[in-house]
């Protein structure tokens, strides 16, 4: 199973985080119905345009509590020193793929940026 792990600035909408899965599919060379879940930090539970493509997609949405993040952020690839000063994280996008995907998932894509969203890909032998 694949997760897409979403990182956005507030406001991104719908749109906008469906261009960033697509994109990022696109460049991991995956369907989309290889597509499992879509994970986002907890403090993104607000968002709607990620709310509306997990429901668009058909896709369970999994909210990562902070320390969830933080546990899985040693596993990340990219690091930008302004989301660790703000977030606590190297990506937010990695770091929300790969603890929603569990201990053993594995980043396939590393984050890519669209506009004001990000997205990861990480695969995983568990389900949401």
């Amino acid at each position: 199973m694949i997760v897409a792990g979403i990182g956005c600035r507030k406001g991104t909408s719908t749109a906008e985080i469906e261009a960033v899965i697509a994109a990022a599919l696109e460049q991991a060379g995956f369907a989309q119905d290889r597509l499992g879940a879509i994970a986002a930090p907890a403090d993104k539970g607000e968002e709607s345009g990620i709310a509306a493509v997990a429901l668009l997609y058909g896709l369970p949405l999994l909210f990562v509590p902070q320390p969830d993040l933080e546990a899985a952020a040693a596993r990340c690839e990219s690091r930008s020193d302004r989301v660790l000063a703000l977030k606590g994280v190297p990506s937010v996008a990695e770091a929300a793929a790969l603890a929603a995907g569990g201990p053993d998932a594995k980043l396939v894509l590393s984050r890519i940026a669209l506009g004001p969203a990000t997205c990861a890909l990480a695969e995983t032998d568990s389900s949401p």
